[in-house]
Parts: C-alpha cells; sequence; structure tokens
C-alpha cells in the first residue's frame, strides 16, 4: 500500500470517528532530529499509542527486532544506515510493521525509492498529522 504525496486525507469528522475505532499501537519512531521525534511521540502518545524513539538507523534496526512494532515512522536522511536501508534490512529480517517514511525527501523518484524498499507510506516533512493518524486508524 502506498499513499502518494498530498493525496488521502478525510474529512475531519471521517479521520475522528476512525481514531475512536481502532486499537493502539506499538509505533517505532526513526528520526535523528530529537526534537522532532519528541514532539511527534507526544501527538501519537495523546492518541493512546505505545512509542519508542531511536535517533539513528542501526539502533532503530536493533529496536525493531526487540520490541516488534506494528508501525515504524522513519526519516531517510538518517546519520550511518540511511532510512532506505532501515527498511531492506527490516524487510530482510522479516518484520512485518507498516513502514511509513516520513521525510523531506519529495520528489517523484524519492516516492518511488520509498516503495522499493519497502515502505508502504511516503509522507513530506511537515508532516500533516491529520494523514498520519488516518494511516494509523487503518493499521
Amino acid at each position: 500500500m502506498s499513499v502518494p504525496l498530498g493525496s488521502g486525507v478525510a474529512a475531519p469528522l471521517a479521520a475522528e470517528a476512525a481514531r475512536r475505532a481502532r486499537r493502539p499501537l506499538n509505533i517505532l519512531i526513526i528520526e535523528d532530529i530529537e526534537d522532532s521525534a519528541w514532539t511527534l511521540r507526544d501527538l501519537l502518545e495523546l492518541e493512546g499509542h505505545e512509542v519508542r524513539i531511536a535517533t539513528d538507523g542501526g539502533n532503530g534496526i536493533e529496536l525493531a527486532i526487540v520490541v516488534r512494532p506494528d508501525v515504524i515512522v522513519c526519516d531517510l536522511g538518517l546519520p550511518g544506515i540511511d532510512g532506505y536501508e532501515v527498511a531492506k534490512r527490516l524487510r530482510a529480517a522479516g518484520s512485518a510493521a507498516v513502514l511509513i517514511a516520513l521525510t523531506g525527501f519529495a520528489s517523484s523518484e524519492d516516492v518511488h525509492r520509498v516503495q522499493e524498499a519497502g515502505f508502504g507510506y511516503h509522507l513530506a516533512k511537515p508532516a500533516d498529522v491529520e494523514n498520519l493518524l488516518n494511516i494509523l486508524a487503518r493499521v
């Protein structure tokens, strides 16, 4: 599944109903900008989700293997192991997590690379929170 940049935003009432109907998720955020990671974590925890943070690709892979999250929200421009490689390694390790790329890389080539790496969704920064919550409601 993929959501092209800028599409898939539901009406606010439908989104609210979907959020109420879904179960809490175990979410891993892999983001090297700590303020961004903490802000997203706080938002997702307010929605009832359990959230962990890794600030680089290597730690993100290790944490994902241990905690087996339902969803991984991953930046692409990470130090060391980038987000594309994170996705490839997690898929090779058998991870069934829904992978969401949340990144400043938003060209059509970037979206294609995201899909090839194994991500299910591509969201451009700054994050459209309503779109992210709608995706999570479908997990």
